[in-house]
Parts: C-alpha cells; sequence; structure tokens
C-alpha cells in the first residue's frame, strides 16, 4: 500500500518561495504508472489540482498554476516535491500528495506577513 506524508513551512511571506515535500514509501515515483500530483484545498472551496510527476520524470502543470509552480523528484529518495514562487494570500491553502487512489493527510501552508 502506497502511503504520502507531506512536509512544509507552515507559514510563509507574500512573495516568498514555498517549498513541500512528498516522501512516498510503499511504491516507487520512478516505476509505478499513475502520476504523483499535487492538488490543493483553500479554506471553504473545492479541491484544485496543480500539477503532476510521472514515472519518466516528466510533469505537467495546470494553465492557471504553470508560470508559478515546478515539481520535481528524487528517485533515490522515493521523494516528490512542489515549489511555487511568488506566493499571495490566495494560496493559502491545505496541500496533498495524491497517487491513483492514494492521499497525504496534507499540509497547512498559511501565506501571510
Amino acid at each position: 500500500q502506497v502511503q504520502l506524508q507531506e512536509s512544509g513551512p507552515g507559514l510563509v511571506k507574500p512573495s516568498q518561495t514555498l517549498s513541500l515535500t512528498c516522501t512516498v514509501s510503499g511504491g516507487s515515483i520512478s516505476t509505478d504508472y499513475y502520476y504523483w500530483n499535487w492538488i490543493r484545498q483553500p479554506p471553504g472551496k473545492g479541491l484544485e489540482w496543480i500539477g503532476a510527476i510521472d514515472y519518466r520524470g516528466s510533469s505537467y502543470y495546470s494553465s492557471s498554476l504553470k508560470s508559478r509552480a515546478s515539481i520535481s523528484g528524487d528517485n533515490a529518495k522515493n521523494t516528490v516535491y512542489l515549489q511555487m514562487n511568488s506566493l499571495k494570500p490566495e494560496d493559502t491553502a491545505v496541500y496533498y500528495c495524491n497517487y491513483y487512489t492514494y492521499w497525504g493527510q496534507g499540509t497547512q501552508v498559511t501565506v501571510s506577513s
């Protein structure tokens, strides 16, 4: 069974860069076929797909976030990363790592000065 664990800073100032980590166990980011996704949920709103990386290391992004988001993977660490720059208060959300039907518990990110 795949397990996903997100980690990140919690509080980020506007205009700064967010860096989140998704540590994967029970699966392999370099061989498992489905996409490794980053998804977020702002307070009181629905889920928003940010982007994904596949087993070949190719990344894909939401059109609304592609200018600010970057997703990468470290095969040796079996870890997927999300970086998002120029953060705004509206980027405040719970950020989730997802693979197929498996979800991490999410990590709260608050953008505030």
